[in-house]
């Protein structure tokens, strides 16, 4: 039976590989230390919690917080919805207006959506050319009765860097909630809860070389932020979010923050050089367009547009590499992904009959200068 072919993989902005180190410390409590957290009668159910706190004191050391403000979830996308519903809902008393932008990952952008069923009312943000936000177009947004602002720290297909920072700062001197999707950055960009204004950042194991099925929210303690409950049967997570945890993923999601603050320093400088040297080979082609600024940018990412190229024919011509791209075809319209129309330098370059595509090519940590040129693990 032939081995199938695997080409190499530079696609990490959508997952990345479990690290070895990563589940060697996972798998014992899929074995013999497989204990409830919540059973404190027991030896099984005291290992299995210390080994709970331990990974949620790994966590809250990557990104300054207390460990009293991190909540376990099932990923990024439960982490996005608790906060931006558990949030609104609690706040709806306040004012029903939230703020958020047109390139937010899907699970903002469809929780938004909902939220606008119940009666909720949404501004969507235009981002500039390099897809950063324009902090003064953000400013006049605000309303009296805005209640929460959702903007990602690192966006999921393009890599840009928002100034969270500066937004954080606008809406704490408003009393704003501000929400912010962090699961494209651990490990990659430096972030301290301390000094940050942010009341709510979502995290993901599965894109810094942890298990997939397992994430974090931060819920900032003081000033405090309440959130309604989107999931009930237990009261677990201080009430926050019901549900057995499983110890082995959050083991997982721990050990995986732990390296990933020990190595981010000098992974990002040996990733930027790989990307660097990726860009510096496509720039000398013919339109091919960089999509985002190239200097507000995490190192992992690479997002380019290459004009008049169907999507899925350049797929099919670069079989030996694992990329994505935006869909060549919604429905019956032939039309840009949605994060690269956002981009209005992109549109205007573009005529009405070609399209640009936009591939992500992150190599990221455990990426190793390969004998052809390309970063393979």
């Amino acid at each position: 039976m032939s081995t199938p072919h695997f080409p190499i993989y530079m696609d990490y902005s959508a997952t990345t590989p479990v690290d070895p180190r990563v589940a060697d410390k996972m798998i014992p409590y899929l074995r013999e230390q497989f204990g409830n957290p919540a059973s404190r009668s027991h030896a099984y159910g005291w290992d299995a919690e210390r080994a709970v706190e331990e990974a949620r004191e790994q966590v809250a050391a990557l990104v300054g917080a207390d460990p009293r403000e991190i909540v376990w979830t099932s990923g990024a996308t439960e982490s996005n919805n608790l906060a931006i519903k558990g949030a609104a809902n609690f706040y709806s008393g306040k004012g029903k207006h939230l703020i958020t932008v047109k390139t937010e990952h899907k699970a903002v952008l469809d929780t938004t959506r909902e939220l606008e069923r119940q009666g909720f009312e949404v501004t969507y943000l235009d981002v500039q050319d390099n897809g950063l936000v324009d902090i003064e177009v953000l400013k006049a947004a605000i309303r009296p009765d805005t209640i929460l602002v959702s903007v990602m720290l690192v966006n999921n297909e393009i890599g840009v860097i928002q100034d969270v920072a500066q937004i954080g700062e606008i809406c704490r001197a408003k009393g704003i909630i501000f929400h912010c999707d962090a699961a494209q950055a651990t490990g990659k960009v430096a972030i301290d809860l301390n000094t940050l204004k942010c009341d709510l950042m979502s995290f993901s194991a599965h894109k810094t070389y942890g298990p997939k099925g397992v994430g974090a929210l931060y819920v900032r303690r003081k000033p405090r932020v309440r959130l309604e409950a989107q999931m009930h049967g237990g009261g677990h997570e201080r009430g926050m979010r019901s549900g057995t945890l499983a110890t082995h993923q959050i083991v997982g999601m721990g050990e995986a923050f732990r390296i990933a603050r020990e190595e981010m320093a000098t992974e990002n400088e040996r990733i930027r050089m790989l990307r660097d040297r990726l860009w510096r080979g496509l720039s000398g082609m013919e339109e091919v367009y960089l999509n985002g600024d190239l200097e507000q940018r995490v190192p992992h990412n690479l997002n380019v547009s290459f004009n008049f190229v169907e999507g899925e024919s350049l797929i099919m011509a670069i079989k030996d590499v694992a990329v994505s791209s935006g869909s060549a075809c919604t429905s019956a319209y032939r039309q840009a992904a949605r994060f690269v129309t956002a981009l209005g330098n992109v549109q205007g370059r573009c005529g009405p009959e070609f399209h640009p595509v936009g591939c992500a090519l992150s190599a990221k940590a455990h990426a190793r200068p390969h004998k052809y040129g390309y970063a393979k693990r």
